[in-house]
């Protein structure tokens, strides 16, 4: 058994609470998917127990995350864990979509919101809408995207942004040069 974090610092154990909550899963349904206990996952969440790498892989599954995107940073300075974000630390997560790499830019998963660092390559695209129940703000800082918000299509360039209410959208790079996106989502969806 591991004992309780000495800071109140965000640990895997808030990091997978923050994602069930997000999904609306209560903890029944989440171990019930996990074919585990209530009182196990509990114990994880709370940083009593930690899951193996086989747990690890099913909860990201079950969450609909990325594996990579469960590990921390273990060289990170005690006094950084929970406020900064180093270029070099960033935790890989979001879609798995070819042509789409996200980096989680927030410290955690623990706020009201998260903000990923997007990186879109000439042609990606996805031809599946994607609705969800959050507000989400991009900012472009770099090439081009066009994006569909409710079947209107916008043509976007660095420095444009954009608004996205619970709305479907959809994106798609048809340029020759990468896109660089910062996301701001509400509430946390990775």
């Amino acid at each position: 058994m591991l004992e309780r974090p000495i800071h109140n610092v965000p640990s895997l154990g808030s990091d997978l609470r923050a994602l069930r909550k997000t999904r609306g899963l209560t903890l029944m349904q989440l171990a019930d998917k996990l074919g585990r206990s209530v009182g196990w996952l509990s114990q994880v969440e709370r940083d009593l127990s930690e899951p193996s790498i086989t747990d690890l892989r099913h909860m990201a599954n079950a969450l609909d995350v990325s594996v990579s995107s469960l590990f921390r940073q273990n060289s990170v300075p005690a006094e950084e864990l929970g406020h900064i974000v180093r270029a070099t630390a960033r935790r890989p997560i979001g879609s798995r979509e070819a042509g789409l790499v996200e980096e989680l830019l927030s410290p955690d998963l623990t706020d009201d919101f998260e903000v990923v660092h997007s990186t879109f390559e000439p042609g990606a695209q996805i031809t599946d809408v994607v609705q969800r129940p959050t507000q989400e703000v991009g900012y472009i800082i770099s090439g081009k995207l066009d994006l569909w918000i409710d079947d209107t299509l916008h043509h976007l360039d660095a420095g444009d942004s954009f608004r996205i209410k619970g709305q479907p959208f959809r994106w798609s790079n048809p340029y020759d040069v990468i896109a660089v996106i910062i996301w701001v989502i509400a509430p946390p969806v990775y």
